[in-house]
């Protein structure tokens, strides 16, 4: 009875943070999911949405489209609302603040009358190499594939029929802040994912911006830079706040009213930064998704242009070193599929959650191989700079002496899943000698046990950490940052030490030496197979000492 009165109590008490406005909204637009998730003023999550989709191929480009942007959004708010209602009998008629993040970079580009002028051309692309490589030479900092600058200017490069028309661009991010707003403007952290910041002012590079309107191709066109780019801001910053037409873009049945203050919309790398409480110098995170991210915060800048390591910033705009890989879980998710279709094939279905753990177990079985016993996996469903790829070559192989068994599979799947970014980390870390006091683990992939934080701990040789909140994802990471609002008169870090995390639970996994060295066996075979146009037979060997 005691225990069903406090149940009781906790309801009720939920429902008054609910009509006080003591909540704060995150929504993040990741790679297959677009979650919406609400939480009070103890960072607790009250409520929940969400809506899978996927990229598509446009013209051979990775896109969404306008349309699912705002369904998916409306989708996602909608299931949201409702969970707010059958769990609390409240209707969502307002939140305190609101925030939106999304997969950083991209290139969403609009002319004067706010029409978009060629379909969302996602971080997945990487036609942009010929920008790449021309940037980031001419600033010596390396701007990537992904980033928007190098879409902007690979479109003046390829003279196309748009690149004239272009009154603004921005991120995913941005672009739905704007459209609920009427603010052009975005986190500094997801601007530093579209032209370089200088971490002294928060501000654009201007002395990049000089030198890129400089160059003959760009001069000739009808715009200057900076009046196409939206102005970045820090964390704290309030970013507007819901207009009247903004409301019914998010909440069609009307009932969520206009007015409520937004947080500056960052990119998926600053959520995930903040959820794992790694905006501090030299802690880092690593972000584990259908792409994935490992990044430290810096010291200070790196001695040497690097293209393997990206500069961001974090929510706060210092300085962040990034090694990002296109692929991260969709081989590996497409090998577990098959198993659990063999699975529902001999009547014995299993659900996901089972399906994932038990595989994933057999990974560090006491009879596995720590060097994968042979099999060799290259995991890349799209292209990869790291790897040298300019589009997909998933390849599974083995020598015909290699020990093919469930757990050596299913090692070798985990170990190709996290090789492509450690080609960047360990730019950073042995090149660079970037210090690295801490290291979070974030993201699905965690969900399981020790497992995925044991592989990860063996291929970056440092101890992984994974917090409680490591499955909660980048939107309540940007929730967070909506509440922040309420706190900004401390430094980000201080306050996510002091309200956020100071009761956090935790688990760490320590390197162990033969999963090091198991992984450092496999890594070398996977590196000497690059780039995979056809099968490397070098890296796969004959036998298995």
């Amino acid at each position: 009875m005691a225990q069903e009165q406090g149940l009781d109590d906790r309801i009720a008490l939920t429902a008054e943070k609910i009509r006080a406005g003591k909540t704060s909204l995150g929504i993040e637009f990741g790679s297959t999911r677009i979650k919406a998730v609400l939480i009070d003023d103890t960072y607790t999550t009250i409520a929940a949405g969400d809506y899978g989709w996927a990229s598509h191929l446009e013209d051979g480009l990775w896109s969404y489209s306008q349309e699912e942007i705002w369904t998916g959004l409306q989708t996602a708010y909608a299931a949201l609302a409702e969970d707010v209602e059958n769990a609390y009998g409240e209707k969502l008629t307002r939140v305190g603040r609101i925030g939106f993040s999304a997969m950083m970079h991209g290139y969403l580009a609009f002319d004067k009358n706010g029409e978009l002028l060629v379909p969302f051309r996602t971080w997945q692309n990487t036609n942009t190499s010929e920008a790449h490589e021309k940037l980031s030479e001419l600033f010596q900092y390396n701007i990537p594939e992904r980033w928007s600058i190098a879409h902007l200017y690979q479109a003046v490069l390829n003279d196309e029929e748009h690149i004239g028309k272009v009154d603004f661009f921005t991120t995913l991010a941005g672009y739905v802040h704007w459209k609920l707003t009427g603010k052009k403007v975005l986190g500094v952290g997801d601007a530093s994912g579209m032209f370089p910041i200088d971490p002294t002012t928060h501000t654009y590079e201007t002395e990049f911006i000089e030198k890129f309107n400089a160059i003959p191709e760009v001069a000739a066109q009808p715009w200057k830079l900076v009046d196409l780019l939206p102005e970045p801001l820090v964390a704290g910053t309030p970013a507007g706040t819901l207009t009247e037409e903004g409301a019914k873009l998010l909440d069609p049945t009307g009932t969520l009213q206009p007015g409520i203050t937004f947080a500056p919309p960052e990119g998926d790398a600053g959520t995930g930064m903040v959820a794992t409480n790694s905006v501090r110098v030299r802690t880092g995170n690593v972000s584990a998704g259908t792409s994935i991210f490992a990044m430290v915060v810096l010291e200070h800048k790196l001695e040497r242009l690097h293209p393997e390591v990206d500069l961001v910033t974090t929510p706060a705009g210092d300085l962040a070193g990034m090694s990002h890989a296109n692929n991260f879980t969709s081989d590996l998710n497409a090998w577990v599929g098959l198993f659990g279709q063999f699975a529902a094939a001999i009547g014995t279905p299993v659900d996901a959650g089972t399906l994932y753990g038990t595989l994933f177990r057999a990974a560090i079985a006491d009879d596995v191989d720590s060097n994968c016993g042979g099999l060799i996996n290259y995991p890349f469903r799209s292209g990869e700079f790291l790897a040298g790829l300019p589009e997909g070559r998933p390849l599974f192989a083995r020598g015909p002496e290699a020990r093919m068994s469930l757990g050596n599979f299913m090692r070798a799947q985990l170990f190709s899943a996290f090789s492509p970014v450690k080609i960047g980390m360990d730019v950073m870390t042995k090149d660079e000698g970037v210090a690295v006091d801490s290291l979070v683990g974030h993201g699905g992939i965690f969900t399981t046990p020790k497992v995925a934080q044991k592989i990860l701990a063996a291929a970056f040789d440092t101890p992984i950490k994974v917090m409680s909140t490591a499955a909660e994802g980048g939107a309540w990471g940007m929730a967070v940052l909506a509440d922040y609002l309420w706190h900004a008169d401390q430094p980000l870090d201080e306050f996510l030490d002091a309200r956020v995390f100071a009761d956090a639970a935790s688990t760490t996994e320590n390197p162990d030496e033969n999963d090091v060295a198991g992984f450092e066996e496999f890594f070398d075979r996977f590196r000497k197979g690059l780039p995979i146009e056809h099968v490397a037979i070098e890296s796969i060997p004959l036998e298995t000492k």
